[in-house]
């Protein structure tokens, strides 16, 4: 039997030691607002890595996706498709803005947005599609770009969990005509709160550095362009804090590292979980061939005969932090009140019900995560009756 004495939790901030060394030369250094040394060092960083005009660091991945709203220049009435399968943010945003999401189904193997769902949701209302690259695995962005061609969308990708994932050998985050990063303490590289607005089109990049300084052209200002900033748009405090962006530094110097350790974890629950799948017990993720991803996150759904509540009970009885995951917005209160659905998003609502995200950061220890699998074997074994 597993040792349960240790609480695993669903996921521990990983720090690569660098933090606060860097977070006292911004003190010294006497710079602690937005856009700073480090802040500078963090958005370069991020356009080489995920080859973007602008990269402009926000509070979080909420506060950009807000400047995507702004940037799309979307009006009362406007719509907006989206996965129903996403985290609210995405749709505040946009209803922030008067717009109306409007959620479509996701498909049955990636969780992505079911690209061949948008043109039975596109009206003349249409103004964008979000896509939202689920655990780090890229949408399908080829077919989605097309249809946004075809009918003159805008293309805004929700890229929270994407950082350095590709799509057909192109960086998540570098396809749309702007993106989202979030640099949450769960995400890959994090620091605490944190996000950064990816800007792909040169007609957006000043206006969006605008947006970034509450609306005015401070940035211009201090570049020397202009001899005072003034007031020129919309806009509000979407910079990042310089202490912040030392201690997101930190974490970019290492983030292929770290990717490479939370893939050695995302392989290890993978190929423990053959015999289950091949049981039909649940089912692992699917990460089509031309997608390379981040091993962001760990899933198994559930068959149709077990009760995720009471798997989720037993795993947490016995020390294990598994977790579901996104309600459906198109069922939320608020989806219902300030959205519509497509549909009946069948797969959204049973995906829903099904999921299990079981816990992982880097540098999880491998018998932690070998008494999580043994523990996961356990409790559906003494579900259904196997041994």
């Amino acid at each position: 039997m597993a040792d349960r004495t240790t609480h695993i939790p669903f996921n521990q901030p990983y720090v690569t030691g660098k933090e606060l060394t860097y977070i006292g030369e911004a003190v010294e250094g006497r710079h602690l607002s937005g856009n700073g040394p480090f802040a500078r060092r963090c958005s370069q960083w991020i356009e080489d890595a995920v080859s973007t005009k602008r990269a402009l660091l926000t509070p979080s991945c909420t506060a950009a996706l807000e400047m995507t709203a702004v940037l799309a220049d979307l009006r009362p009435g406007d719509e907006v498709i989206m996965p129903s399968f996403t985290f609210v943010s995405t749709a505040n945003a946009v209803v922030l803005r008067g717009a109306v999401p409007v959620f479509v189904d996701i498909r049955e193997d990636t969780l992505n947005i079911d690209e061949r769902k948008l043109e039975e949701a596109i009206t003349k209302r249409t103004r964008a599609v979000v896509a939202v690259h689920y655990a780090g695995v890229g949408c399908e962005m080829d077919e989605i770009l097309a249809v946004a061609r075809r009918h003159e969308l805008l293309v805004l990708e929700d890229a929270a969990q994407g950082i350095l994932s590709t799509y057909r050998g192109r960086p998540l985050g570098s396809l749309g005509d702007a993106a989202a990063l979030s640099f949450h303490e769960t995400k890959n590289v994090m620091c605490g709160e944190g996000g950064a607005l990816l800007i792909n089109r040169d007609d957006w990049v000043g206006r969006a550095e605008v947006i970034h300084e509450k609306g005015t052209d401070r940035s211009r200002f201090f570049r020397g362009e202009v001899d005072k900033y003034t007031w020129r748009d919309v806009g509000s405090s979407y910079v990042l804090s310089d202490i912040n962006s030392a201690f997101l530094w930190a974490q970019l110097e290492e983030a292929d590292q770290i990717t490479k350790r939370r893939l050695e974890t995302w392989e290890h629950y993978h190929s423990a979980f053959v015999e289950l799948e091949s049981e039909g017990l649940v089912r692992r993720p699917v990460v089509p061939a031309h997608c390379v991803h981040n091993a962001h996150m760990y899933y198994v759904l559930l068959s149709g005969e077990l009760d995720r509540a009471w798997v989720l009970e037993k795993l947490h009885a016995r020390g294990v932090s598994a977790m579901f995951h996104y309600v459906p917005l198109h069922a939320s209160d608020a989806g219902t009140r300030f959205g519509r659905g497509v549909g009946d998003l069948a797969v959204t609502s049973r995906v829903s019900e099904s999921i299990v995200r079981l816990p992982l950061w880097p540098g999880i220890p491998g018998p932690t995560v070998d008494r999580i699998i043994a523990e996961i074997y356990d409790v559906l074994g003494a579900r259904v009756g196997v041994s």
